[in-house]
């Protein structure tokens, strides 16, 4: 399986929070619900075609528990996000949660990176993760994100918990998909590859740009 990051995001890189006031205070976080009065008609359009191409779930504790309080309590047979998440497979990264409470979860308590490199392995489409900053940064850093769709939001909350983390690991991307919202949402499908650098020069009068070869 791929496996896919799948987020919304603030213009200054903010993940926390983005459905309630109160959603994940943590931290101090003061700032939440950010995304709510930006939400546009093509945004449930668009999370709709991400969880349609979930075979398996992996998710960090807190992002857990908080779709756990949340999604068994939709029934409604049309809603893909429900069907998804109550139906399919769901793995949760914690070292303290013992019993899940929620069908079909696993949890991975030890050696992420290998549990999770193992997971790729089996046969299918994705194995999607949502939210999860925590978990999203150690796999960034091991090498194991294949996508990433993003839908940035054009508002800065100034402080929370950021998609990438300083001291990340280098990565250059290729836009695969992209497009921007009736409501000015821009969606990106991103995919990490090697970084480049170069250097602009002038050759025979003119500015030339160098550019290495990606690493």
């Amino acid at each position: 399986m791929k496996l896919t990051v799948n987020t919304f995001v603030t213009l200054d890189g903010v993940m926390q929070g983005p459905g309630a006031p109160d959603e994940d205070p943590s931290g101090g976080f003061d700032r939440g619900g950010w995304l709510v009065p930006l939400e546009d008609e093509d945004m449930g359009r668009i999370i709709d075609t991400w969880y349609a191409e979930a075979d398996e779930l992996l998710l960090g504790r807190a992002t857990f528990e908080m779709m756990r309080a949340y999604w068994p309590q939709v029934t409604d047979p049309d809603n893909p996000i429900a069907a998804a998440l109550n139906a399919r497979p769901k793995h949760v990264v914690s070292t303290t949660l013992r019993e899940p409470g929620w069908a079909h979860t696993s949890v991975i308590s030890a050696d992420v990176v290998a549990a999770v490199a193992a997971l790729k392995e089996r046969p299918g489409r994705e194995l999607q993760v949502h939210g999860s900053w925590q978990l999203v940064r150690t796999l960034h850093d091991a090498g194991l994100v294949d996508r990433y769709r993003l839908l940035v939001f054009p508002v800065v909350v100034g402080h929370g918990k950021r998609l990438f983390a300083e001291g990340a690991a280098p990565s250059g991307f290729q836009v695969v998909a992209g497009e921007v919202t009736g409501g000015g949402l821009v969606h990106l499908v991103l995919a990490p590859g090697g970084m480049s650098t170069g250097e602009f020069v002038v050759e025979d009068g003119r500015e030339v740009a160098r550019v290495s070869e990606p690493t």
